[in-house]
């Protein structure tokens, strides 16, 4: 099944779509769909895709901060 057969319709206020659209002029984006798109996905992104260090990856930056005396 295509993205496309995947997709559903979602209305904005015509103000709102005028401000996307001028945001994709400005951009890299092919179109309105492929903007809000992008833009959802990121917002919707789950927590554990925006960890940048796992637990215990930070708590050796910690310990090695305590060790410069950067942190108490």
């Amino acid at each position: 099944m295509s993205k496309e057969q995947d997709s559903k319709a979602v209305y904005v206020s015509a103000d709102i779509y005028q401000k996307i659209q001028e945001r994709v002029e400005a951009t890299g984006f092919g179109s309105v769909d492929e903007y809000v798109a992008f833009v959802m996905e990121e917002v919707l992104k789950d927590e554990d895709e925006e960890e940048v260090f796992s637990k215990e990856e930070e708590e050796e930056v910690k310990k090695r901060l305590r060790a410069l005396g950067y942190l108490d």
